[in-house]
């Protein structure tokens, strides 16, 4: 059984509305024994460059608090997730900002994500406009590997095919088609030791599938990954651990037999 969820949301972040002692209390009754924040950081986000920011201060002594209020009951990690860019015009300023917020605050677990491409959140429709469905997914993959390969101090890849969440009807990817962008992407986490990041958030988005899908988990296990946290991405109190049980099972039948946490940037296994 999974006892962890490493990427959860509050308040803190621009897509939440959730109090942190709430998200903490549903872990409590789900049974969980150690819970991660990781609340968005998205620096220079290309549709409002307010948000997705949160004071880091306030967050630090808000999480810190909680953390010792709920010690013997919950291990509380405090953690951050990175919306990581790969447009030339952005990468010096986003760069520069993580790295000294990582530097200010030493955080149990950071998340490497791409959220954004190309100047837009391809959550949004217009990303797609001046491209096909396999086009588009493989310029979300090349930015991916980019972001991989150049930036520092994060520990997982947060939900590697995130975009597949958001291809518009009518848009048709050929997945087959893409097995290399996918093998450089997993050779590299491995190379670098970051792991991989299994999250649940997507089969709450009507689409049936973790992100990664269960063809990229079990190849990053035949490619030698065993590094693997697991995920609700919860932006509400009722989806922590949401669908941990098909995690698990799909976890399983690839071969995994356990799941990372982090505390001060150093993972911890623990066996399903």
């Amino acid at each position: 059984m999974i006892f962890a969820d490493m990427h959860t949301h509050t308040n803190f972040s621009t897509d939440s509305d959730a109090e942190p002692e709430a998200m903490l209390e549903s872990a409590y009754a789900r049974g969980l024994t150690t819970y991660c924040f990781t609340d968005h950081m998205d620096y220079l986000f290309p549709m409002d460059n307010t948000q997705f920011l949160f004071d880091p201060k306030k967050y630090w002594a808000t999480m810190s608090k909680l953390k010792e209020q709920w010690k013997g009951r919950i291990d509380v990690k405090i953690g951050v997730e990175l919306g990581l860019r790969d447009e030339p015009d952005v990468v010096e300023p986003v760069t520069a900002f993580y790295e000294k917020l990582l530097k200010d605050y030493p955080f149990d677990f950071v998340i490497g994500s791409t959220h954004c491409l190309e100047h837009i959140d391809p959550y949004y429709p217009g990303y797609w406009d001046n491209f096909t469905g396999t086009k588009g997914m493989l310029r979300y993959f090349e930015a991916e590997l980019w972001n991989m390969e150049h930036y520092s101090g994060f520990h997982v890849c947060g939900h590697l095919d995130y975009l597949m969440r958001y291809v518009p009807k009518g848009k048709r990817v050929h997945i087959r088609k893409m097995q290399d962008a996918v093998d450089a992407i997993l050779q590299t986490l491995l190379r670098r030791d970051i792991g991989l990041e299994i999250n649940t958030g997507s089969l709450r988005r009507n689409y049936p599938e973790t992100n990664p899908s269960a063809a990229i988990a079990a190849r990053y296990y035949e490619l030698g990954g065993r590094l693997i946290t697991i995920a609700s991405d919860a932006h509400y109190a009722e989806h922590v651990a949401a669908d941990f049980d098909r995690a698990e099972a799909m976890l399983r039948e690839i071969g995994f037999t356990e799941y990372a946490t982090f505390s001060g940037g150093v993972p911890k296994f623990h066996k399903f």
